[in-house]
C-alpha cells in the first residue's frame, strides 16, 4: 500500500512536472538526418566556464554514473586533463577469471561448480563490481560499448573463462587500436564457437563469422560517406559494402582453425576445448588456394595467419568502417542522433589521428567526448534513454555502494539486459531503433521499454531506495561464489545531511539531473521528504533521502541522459 500511495501522489506529481520540463523531447535525441560532404575540421569545444553541471554531464557519458568525488575531480581538472587521467587509469580486469577447465570438470548435479565455470556469473559479477567501484570508469564504458558491437554471448557458449577472456579484449584495447580488437576477437576460441569459425573446414566453410564480421563488427552492410550517411547510386538506392562472393571468400580465408585444448589435450578431445585462448591452426582443414574478397587478393599457398590478417585488414581499412564504428561509439556514449557533421569529425580522427595512425580509439574517444555537440548545453531533443545496466549502476553510484556485483546479476535478466548474455549477435537492441512517436529520431534502449520491463525498472528503483536498507535480503553473500563479498548501500553519506533537506536536494540535483531541476521540482522533493518523521535523527535522514531518491530516480528526467 505504501508504494501505491507514493506513486499516486508525490511520485506522479513530480513525474508530471519533470515531463512538462522535458522540452517535449521525452526520450528523444537531437540531430538532423541527411548526407553530403562535411568538414573534417573538429568543432571547438565551448569552454568559457566549466561548471559542476558540465562535469556531471561528462560523468554520465564517460562513466557508469556520477558520484560526488567524480564530479569534483572532473571539475578540478577540466575535460582534457581528466580524460588524460582516465586514459592512464587501471583497476578493472577479468584476467584472473580467464582460466579454462575441462567441460567434465564439475561432477553431475554440482550447480555451484557449474555456475563458477560454465556461466556468465563470475565475469558479470566482476563487470558490475568494477563498474560501481573501480577508478578506470572511461575504459570500462568504452569496453562496454565495444562489447555491444562485437557480440558473443553466454546464450550460445557457456564458458566462464571464455566470457572473461572475450571481455578482457575490450578492456585491453579500449584506448588502443581498433584493428587489434578485430584481430583478437576473430581468433578467440570463445568467438570461434559462437559464430562457427572454429572447425570451419575447407570442404564446407562456415559463412557465419564472415557475415557478421562484415555486417556488424566493422564496416556495416551499406557503403557510407564519412559523415555516416549512406552512399547512394544514380537511382538513389543504397550500395552494398560486400557481395555474397565476398562473404564466401572471407569464409574460405578463415578456414582451418580449432580450439586450443586445456592441458595440451588432443584436438579430438571435445571436453578439453579452451575458450579463453586464441584458436590454433589445423593445416589439413585450411583452404590454401587463391582467394579474393573486398578488393583484396590472397595468393595460393599463403599461410593461415596471412589469410586472417588479410581479412582483418580489408575490413579495418574499408572506407565505411571509420564512420560505422564512430557513429556506434557516439550512440553509446553521447547520443543516438548525432548530426552528420559530428560523425564526420569523429570518423576523420578514426581515419587519421593526426599522426598518420588509423583506428586509434584513444583519439576517437577524446574527439567524441570533447566535441561541441557533446559538451554544449543540451537541447530539448538531446541525449539518450538509460539502458537497464546504466540505470542500475547509476543509481548505485548516486546512493554509494560497495558490491561484489552478485545482486546486479540477479536483477539484470528481469530488467531486460543480462550482460554477457545478449539474445543474439545483434545485441539487446539495434542502434537505429526508432523513438516511438517520432519519424526521424532514434532511441535504441527504448526497444527494451515494454510494459513489463517498465514496471520492473520502477520496482527496482523502489526496492533499492525506499526498501534499500543494508539488511535487504538480496544484498547478502552469494552462496558458493568465491569472489562474493556481499553488497552494501552506504547510507551514511546521506544520513550525514541530518535535517538539511536543501543540501540533500542539491546533491540529487547535481548527480542525477546535472543541476537542471527548477524550484517547483525541488519543492516537490522537499514535500515528499518532510512528510517522513522519526525520533531517530539518522533513521529520519536516511528515510527522507530514500524517498527523494525514489521519486527522482523513477522520473523521466533521470531515465534520459542529456
Amino acid at each position: 500500500m505504501f508504494r501505491s500511495r507514493v506513486s499516486a501522489t508525490l511520485g506522479v506529481a513530480f513525474l508530471t512536472m519533470l515531463s512538462a520540463c522535458d522540452g517535449g523531447g521525452g526520450a528523444s535525441s537531437g540531430g538532423s538526418a541527411g548526407g553530403g560532404v562535411v568538414s573534417v575540421t573538429p568543432a571547438p569545444t565551448p569552454t568559457p566556464s566549466f561548471t559542476e553541471a558540465d562535469a556531471a554531464r561528462l560523468a554520465r557519458q564517460a562513466s557508469f554514473g556520477p558520484t560526488p568525488a567524480l564530479v569534483s575531480r572532473i571539475k578540478e581538472l577540466g575535460v582534457n586533463a581528466w580524460l588524460d587521467e582516465q586514459f592512464a587509469a587501471t583497476g578493472s580486469t577479468y584476467t584472473d577469471l580467464a582460466v579454462e577447465v575441462r567441460r567434465d570438470f564439475c561432477t553431475s548435479g554440482d550447480t555451484v561448480c557449474a555456475r563458477q565455470h560454465f556461466s556468465r556469473v563470475p565475469a558479470a559479477m566482476r563487470f558490475y563490481s568494477d563498474a560501481v567501484m573501480a577508478p578506470d570508469q572511461l575504459r570500462q564504458r568504452v569496453a562496454f560499448a565495444l562489447g555491444q558491437m562485437i557480440v558473443a554471448s553466454e546464450a550460445e557458449v557457456n564458458s566462464a573463462a571464455g566470457i572473461a577472456a572475450f571481455n578482457q579484449i575490450f578492456l585491453d584495447s579500449a584506448f588502443g587500436n581498433f584493428r587489434d580488437v578485430l584481430a583478437r576477437a576473430t581468433m578467440l576460441g570463445y568467438m570461434g564457437d559462437y559464430l562457427d569459425m572454429a572447425d570451419s573446414n575447407k570442404s564446407a566453410p562456415s559463412e557465419n563469422y564472415a557475415r557478421e564480421f562484415l555486417q556488424l563488427f566493422s564496416m556495416g552492410p551499406d557503403q557510407l560517406n564519412m559523415d555516416g550517411t549512406p552512399k547512394l547510386d544514380a537511382t538513389g538506392a543504397r550500395q552494398p559494402n560486400y557481395t555474397p562472393e565476398d562473404i564466401r571468400g572471407v569464409a574460405r580465408a578463415l578456414t582451418g582453425w580449432t580450439y586450443a585444448r586445456v592441458g595440451g589435450a588432443a584436438i579430438t578431445d571435445g571436453n578439453a576445448r579452451d575458450y579463453s585462448q586464441p584458436m590454433i591452426a589445423v593445416a589439413a582443414r585450411y583452404d590454401s588456394t587463391a582467394k579474393a574478397f573486398l578488393g583484396t587478393s590472397v595468393g595460393a599457398g599463403a599461410t593461415q595467419e596471412a589469410s586472417v590478417a588479410a581479412v582483418v585488414d580489408a575490413a579495418f581499412n574499408n572506407a565505411s568502417t571509420a564512420p560505422f564504428v564512430s557513429k556506434f561509439l557516439i550512440t553509446h556514449l553521447v547520443t543516438p542522433n548525432p548530426t552528420p557533421a559530428y560523425v564526420g569529425r569523429v570518423a576523420a580522427v578514426f581515419a587519421n589521428n593526426g599522426g598518420g595512425v588509423r583506428g586509434d580509439l584513444k583519439a576517437v574517444v577524446r574527439t567524441i567526448l570533447t566535441d561541441a555537440e557533446a559538451r554544449a548545453a543540451p537541447g530539448a531533443a538531446s541525449g539518450k534513454v538509460k539502458e537497464p545496466v546504466l540505470l542500475m549502476t547509476g543509481l548505485a553510484r548516486v546512493i554509494g555502494f560497495t558490491t561484489d556485483g552478485y545482486v546486479f546479476v540477479n536483477r539484470d535478466t528481469s530488467m531486460g539486459q543480462p550482460v554477457m548474455r545478449a539474445p543474439s549477435v545483434f545485441n539487446f537492441y539495434p542502434t537505429d531503433y526508432p523513438l516511438p512517436g517520432s519519424t526521424t529520431l532514434k532511441s535504441p534502449a527504448s526497444k527494451l521499454l515494454n510494459t513489463s520491463n517498465v514496471l520492473r525498472w520502477h520496482n527496482f528503483v523502489y526496492d533499492w531506495t525506499v526498501g534499500g536498507d543494508a539488511t535487504r535480503a538480496e544484498f547478502t553473500l552469494a552462496s558458493g561464489m568465491p569472489n562474493s563479498s556481499l553488497s552494501q548501500p552506504l547510507w551514511s553519506g546521506w544520513e550525514a545531511f541530518g535535517t538539511d533537506l536543501d543540501a540533500m536536494i542539491a546533491r540529487i540535483d547535481l548527480l542525477m539531473f546535472a543541476n537542471t531541476l527548477n524550484q517547483p521540482q525541488k519543492d516537490a522533493l522537499k514535500t515528499a521528504a518532510t512528510a517522513i518523521t522519526n525520533a531517530d535523527p539518522l533513521l529520519q535522514a536516511r528515510k527522507r533521502a530514500q524517498m527523494m531518491l525514489y521519486v527522482a530516480a523513477s522520473s523521466p528526467l533521470f531515465l534520459v541522459d542529456r
